[in-house]
């Protein structure tokens, strides 16, 4: 990744601003120390152990961006809270199936996915759920059938209740319903918001990047309005940050900067352990316990726990 030099970024830092939105996201030149490292951290406490699961607090994990490690965070966070007791359904609303390839799952080969969850009133979330390699840790798969759903939603009244609709019946069963929406703010992605308590975004450390944040907010302020009134930013994940690049840390220093504590403390680093896992099927905390990457998300986790 390149470093920025004045002529990076726009030309919002050498003259008048198109508007507040390029102000806000012009990146600035930053200390040389890390950001990331040398940012007053909050203290977390360990998470408690439950007496009882549910109801679930649900949370999308969202950025019309593709390739900010969305995918990679559902698993990962998912997996990081089922090893502390917490249950958690994994709900793939791609219709990519990333998020089931990245635990073992072939999608062109299943029978039922999301898709007859949203569009068959007989198919509940039960008949369709798998369960994974994880303890304590389902998946709600998809393939690309969820597509068709976007378009055949349109005509269906209160189509964007649809997922909010098919998760009640399991909501008491689990502790965190984490769901993998795809990169783009259609209509499954509306879904995914209205059916959620909570949003977290993860931003990767790089300018295109954070210059979408401000859409996705506001988005994500509309149906707040107009749709779920509970629903809330949760936080931002710092994701493929790279300390060594002055352009990460200026990016990170930047997005800190804007947004204040509702970035997690907890920065993901750039490591080749990631794309490892997805070949394997596994998350990095069964894959590479002890690496920094597993660590990282298991910190994540505590976070997301202590702000719920």
């Amino acid at each position: 990744m390149s470093t920025s030099s004045p002529g990076d970024a726009g030309s919002s830092t050498s003259g008048t601003p198109e508007s507040g939105q390029d102000e806000l996201f012009t990146v600035a030149k930053s200390a040389s120390a890390d950001p990331a490292i040398s940012r007053p951290r909050r203290k977390i406490p360990e998470p408690a152990v439950l007496e009882r699961h549910g109801p679930a607090r649900i949370i999308a994990l969202c950025n019309q961006k593709g390739g900010v490690g969305k995918t990679t965070s559902t698993i990962n966070l998912g997996a990081a809270l089922a090893e502390v007791g917490r249950r958690v359904l994994l709900v793939d609303f791609d219709p990519q199936g990333a998020l089931s390839v990245g635990l073992g799952v072939q999608p062109h080969q299943l029978d039922r996915t999301a898709y007859n969850v949203l569009m068959e009133r007989s198919v509940g979330v039960e008949d369709v759920l798998l369960k994974t390699s994880v303890a304590g840790m389902d998946l709600l798969p998809s393939n690309i059938d969820l597509s068709a759903a976007e378009v055949q939603l349109v005509g269906e009244v209160a189509r964007e209740q649809t997922l909010a609709r098919a998760l009640a019946p399991v909501r008491d069963d689990y502790d965190y319903i984490l769901i993998d929406c795809q990169p783009s703010l259609g209509l499954l992605t509306v879904n995914a918001l209205t059916a959620a308590h909570g949003v977290l975004i993860p931003l990767e450390c790089e300018f295109f990047s954070l210059r979408g944040v401000a859409l996705l907010i506001d988005t994500i302020e509309k149906v707040r309005e107009r749709l779920n009134p509970e629903l809330k930013l949760d936080g931002i994940l710092a994701t493929m940050y790279d300390g060594r690049t002055l352009h990460g840390r200026e990016v990170f220093a930047r997005v800190v900067e804007a947004f204040g504590d509702t970035v997690y403390d907890t920065v993901i680093a750039r490591t080749v352990r990631f794309p490892e896992t997805t070949v394997a099927g596994e998350p990095i905390t069964t894959w590479a316990p002890t690496s920094n990457g597993a660590n990282a998300y298991r910190a994540l986790a505590r976070e997301v726990i202590s702000r719920s």
